[in-house]
C-alpha cells in the first residue's frame, strides 16, 4: 500500500543518484539494467537491489532490501523440522545441481545463503558464488560479481572458479541458456552447484532446463533435488490475536516458509513423466504442505486461497 507520492521530477532525481551509487549506467535509459549497493543505518548494515526497467513515459525502478547481518538460522529456514532436515541432508551431496524454485519474493535467496553458510561453517567445505549481483554479503563463502564490462560473465567466472578448487559453487539464477549450461557443466565437473529459477512448482524446473537446451541424459545425471518454496504468514496455535510477551511464538518471525521437495524416487518419477512417460510417484506438495500447517493451526487460513486455489484453478 503506497505511503506517499513523489513528484515525478523528485522520481528521475532519486533514480538517477540510486543509478550512480549501484555503478548503473546514468545515461542508458532504454534498456533494463540491475545493481547493488549496501550502506550502514544505526550500526547495521543495509544492502539494496535495484533493478530497472524502460517504460513508454519514464523508466521505473524497483528497490529490494535486504538486511546484511540478519541471517536466519538453519533451523528456521522452514516451519517443518523434517523439511529442514531434508534440505540439509541435500548439502552432504559431494557433487550435483540442486536448484531452488518459486516466485520472486518466496525467500529463496534467503534460504541459499543459510544453506550456504551452514556448510561453509559445520562441514568446512570451500564455497564459491557467481553472482549479478551480489545480493548479500558473507564473510564465510567467497563471493564473484558477475561485471560484463570488466569481462566477467558467467561463462569466463565459471571457468576461473573451477580453478580456484570450490567444493561447492552458487550460480545466483539461471535465466537464460548460457546460465542453465554453465551451472550443468559444472555440477558434471564433479562439483556440487546451488541456483534458483523461476517455476511455479519443482517439476518445472525440469521442464525449464529442457527448454533452455539441456538434453535428457545430462540433466539425468545432474540433478538431485529440486525444491519450490513459499512464504506464509505464521499465526501462533496458542494465542488469539497478539501474543504475550511471554508466549514462545512472541520472538519469532511472523513469516515462515513451506517446501515442496523433489528427490530419490520422486524426482525420477518427474523427469519420467516430463519424457512423456506415465509415471507417478507420491510426494508431499506445497498445497499438502500448507493444509497441514493450516489444520495445525500455525499458518493462516487465508494462505491457502493466496498460494493453492489459484493454482488449482
Amino acid at each position: 500500500m503506497p505511503r506517499f507520492t513523489l513528484s515525478k521530477e523528485e522520481c528521475e532525481r532519486l533514480i538517477s543518484h540510486f543509478k550512480f551509487t549501484a555503478s548503473m549506467d546514468i545515461g542508458e535509459k532504454r534498456r533494463p539494467q540491475s545493481g547493488a549497493y549496501s550502506f550502514s543505518h544505526k550500526g547495521h548494515s543495509i544492502g539494496l537491489r535495484f533493478s530497472t526497467l524502460p517504460s513508454s513515459k519514464n523508466e521505473s525502478m524497483v528497490i529490494r532490501i535486504l538486511p546484511q547481518e540478519n541471517q536466519i538460522p538453519y533451523y528456521q529456514i522452514s516451519i517443518f523440522p523434517e523439511l529442514t532436515r531434508k534440505l540439509i541432508a541435500l548439502l552432504k551431496h559431494a557433487h550435483g545441481l540442486i536448484i531452488l524454485t518459486g516466485p520472486t519474493g518466496s525467500g529463496k535467496t534467503t534460504t541459499l545463503y543459510s544453506l550456504l553458510a551452514l556448510t561453509a561453517e559445520m562441514v568446512t567445505r570451500n564455497v564459491i558464488t557467481l553472482e549479478d549481483p551480489i545480493e548479500k554479503q558473507s564473510d564465510t563463502v567467497l563471493q564473484v560479481q558477475v561485471n560484463e564490462k570488466a569481462g566477467v560473465s558467467y561463462a569466463s567466472g565459471l571457468k576461473a572458479i573451477l580453478r580456484h578448487d570450490p567444493d561447492i559453487i552458487m550460480v545466483g539464477e539461471i535465466r537464460d541458456k548460457e546460465t542453465a549450461e554453465i551451472a550443468v557443466r559444472a555440477a558434471l565437473t564433479g562439483h556440487l552447484v546451488l541456483t534458483t529459477m523461476h517455476t511455479r512448482d519443482a517439476k518445472g524446473a525440469i521442464y525449464r532446463l529442457n527448454e533452455f537446451g539441456v538434453n535428457w541424459l545430462e540433466i539425468e545425471q545432474t540433478l538431485i533435488a529440486v525444491t519450490a518454496q513459499r512464504l506464509v504468514e505464521l499465526t501462533c496455535p496458542y494465542c488469539k490475536g497478539e501474543c504475550s510477551p511471554y508466549c514462545y511464538s512472541s520472538t519469532r518471525g511472523k513469516r515462515g516458509s513451506v517446501f515442496e521437495i523433489l528427490t530419490g524416487g520422486a524426482l525420477t518419477s518427474a523427469m519420467r513423466e516430463a519424457r512423456g512417460e506415465k509415471e507417478f510417484y507420491p510426494y508431499k506438495t506445497i498445497r499438502d504442505m500448507i493444509i497441514k500447517g493450516i489444520a495445525l493451526g500455525y499458518i493462516k487460513e487465508g494462505e491457502y486461497e493466496r498460494w493453492v486455489y489459484q493454482d488449482e484453478n
